[in-house]
């Protein structure tokens, strides 16, 4: 395989190694796998593409048992240092070949990981197999479809063909090569169509508190109140999914 992105923490720090901007990523997906799954204090979790592990570690308060995973060495350095009590297990993994055993965890976070793997049905299919019968993915995904590209804040970044964002990077000095591959929101339900999916997205919108996600999204505003309407016009022009994907247990 091609063109893994071994650098994000690198070219994103400001994001990888985000105390509370990472900290309150993880608690508005602790309120939706607590509500999806219930108690998680007896559940094994993986979480692919961990970074510098911030959200990680808020995870580890929460499940019996975690590992992080991860291609970005320096990324995971910082995470295993910065574990100090020692609650994660941290590993070098490319997400599209886990070396992890079949139906060898009961949840997985994917938080915007799809479209910075070369093979996203590859990285979907390995999802699929490390998970038990019954257990779930909270999978965040961004649209393609998108007005402002969320990592290198350029207009159109992610819709223009990729030839041409290699040289629109170039050309705002935002780095050489554009890994990102987005989907728009027909193409992320093909990906994710072996897994029973709950929709998460409106939910959280619709009642922030619940979800850990006033910075998001003010209680009562009339953002709120816009955002609710076009949605449900239109869900194909939001930019960001929060799903939680459920591996069928099939009959024997």
């Amino acid at each position: 395989m091609t063109d893994l992105q071994y650098g994000f923490s690198s070219a994103h720090a400001e994001a990888a190694y985000s105390l509370e901007g990472r900290e309150r990523k993880a608690r508005k997906v602790l309120a939706i796998l607590e509500e999806a799954e219930g108690d998680l204090s007896e559940k094994s979790l993986l979480d692919i593409g961990c970074s510098a592990g911030v959200m990680t570690r808020c995870f580890s308060l929460a499940f019996g048992r975690v590992l992080g995973t991860d291609i970005d060495l320096p990324a995971l350095q910082y995470a295993l240092t910065a574990d100090g009590e020692g609650r994660v297990l941290w590993a070098a993994a490319d997400s599209q070949r886990l070396p992890l055993g079949d139906a060898a965890f009961d949840v997985v976070t994917c938080t915007h990981i799809y479209e910075h793997v070369p093979d996203a049905s590859c990285l979907m299919d390995e999802i699929y197999r490390v998970l038990r019968p019954g257990g779930i993915c909270f999978f965040s995904a961004g649209n393609r479809l998108s007005y402002m590209e969320p990592h290198y804040r350029l207009p159109l970044l992610s819709v223009v063909p990729k030839f041409v964002a290699h040289r629109y990077l170039r050309m705002f000095g935002r780095g050489k090569h554009y890994y990102e591959t987005h989907l728009t929101y027909w193409g992320l339900k093909r990906l994710v169509n072996r897994f029973d999916l709950e929709d998460y997205t409106l939910r959280v919108v619709a009642e922030p508190q619940r979800y850990c996600a006033e910075d998001m999204v003010s209680p009562g505003s009339l953002n709120q109140r816009l955002i609710m309407h076009v949605l449900r016009l239109a869900m194909w022009v939001c930019p960001t999914y929060l799903w939680v994907l459920r591996k069928p247990v099939l009959p024997k």
